[in-house]
């Protein structure tokens, strides 16, 4: 080779070892570890609510997981619908989360003309837990037992009257689940907010309500409300003297409130394994048992796929109560 060809043939291999180089360096990116910059999880609630405490309390256990900061972000409004709508419409990268809740399975059936279908567009991460509703009346009630409110009910249609949250709450949904289940009709007193409803149940204005017992404990200890049973099939440990819907032979009725992280639709594979795996271990640290165990809250940690099929199954059981019941959002 000529000492006047070597130059060009300098040039050349250089030119290819850069088009080489430029071609790893979009591979070398993709296989940056996650996380890399701050996770956003999307509260559907106000802040101070149990869905934004249990929120803070395990994101900042994965927080220390991931060696990454993550930022709880409120979105309240629409019966959650603001927030699930935002996270479905993020990019799926992975820090954009949703802590969805109950509404996840039901907002589909209630609101047919979403700009997003829950079920389709927000992919799940794992599950958090559950606690399940009370039924609970008023102290001056002259009802004990869960039997003897049922028995007047069919002695006396359209006596009873019962108090939600809102049209589609849990808790409406709960309590429509019970009267089909044990063969009885109330009629529905919806309220804007947990809060207002329960004043009215205390107030003896409202026969009775289906709730979350951590909004209630309060005045169950104190005596101003008396809960007459747990809508699960097991006991509680915040009521463990309280009947369960299926010693009261009303599997049925098995009713509950629930947390879990979801994102948008195609994460990749490895970034919900990640997100699932500090989640699953922000659930085994003996602090965040112990503060959800004030709240209520069972502990039910698994894979994606699990939280995935959960979901779906509670998705199928209130879209058929929602049928049944005629019942239409706000």
């Amino acid at each position: 080779m000529s000492l006047l060809s070597r130059p060009a043939c300098l040039l050349k291999n250089l030119a290819a070892a850069i088009l080489v180089t430029s071609n790893l360096l979009p591979s070398a990116q993709a296989q940056a570890p996650f996380p890399v910059k701050p996770i956003r999880v999307v509260v559907p609630y106000a802040a101070g609510g149990a869905v934004d405490i249990v929120t803070r309390v395990v994101t900042q256990k994965m927080a220390e997981i991931l060696k990454q900061t993550i930022i709880v972000d409120n979105r309240p409004g629409a019966a959650t619908n603001i927030g699930m709508e935002h996270v479905a419409h993020a990019d799926p990268d992975g820090y954009t989360l949703l802590t969805a809740s109950n509404t996840l399975a039901s907002n589909g059936a209630l609101f047919p003309k979403l700009t997003f279908d829950p079920a389709r567009d927000l992919a799940p991460v794992g599950a958090i837990g559950f606690a399940p509703l009370v039924v609970v009346v008023p102290q001056s009630s002259p009802f004990k037992t869960l039997p003897a409110l049922i028995a007047y009910a069919k002695a006396n249609p359209d006596k009873l009257s019962y108090a939600s949250a809102g049209n589609g709450s849990s808790g409406h949904l709960a309590s429509e689940l019970l009267k089909a289940e044990a063969g009885f009709n109330a009629l529905h007193v919806p309220y804007k907010g947990g809060a207002p409803a329960i004043t009215d149940l205390l107030g003896g204005r409202i026969s009775f309500m289906s709730i979350n017992p951590l909004e209630v404990i309060a005045h169950i200890q104190s005596g101003k409300l008396r809960a007459l049973a747990v809508l699960d099939n097991q006991p509680t440990a915040l009521l463990p003297d309280v009947p369960t819907a299926s010693s009261l032979r009303l599997p049925g009725s098995a009713a509950s409130v629930w947390w879990g992280l979801v994102g948008p639709k195609d994460m990749s594979v490895a970034v919900v394994d990640k997100l699932n795996e500090s989640l699953r271990g922000a659930l085994a640290d003996a602090a965040v048992k112990k503060r959800l165990g004030e709240l209520g809250a069972s502990i039910t940690p698994g894979s994606a796929a699990e939280f995935g099929h959960f979901v779906k199954a509670e998705t199928i059981k209130w879209t058929k109560v929602i049928k049944t019941a005629k019942i239409e959002a706000d």
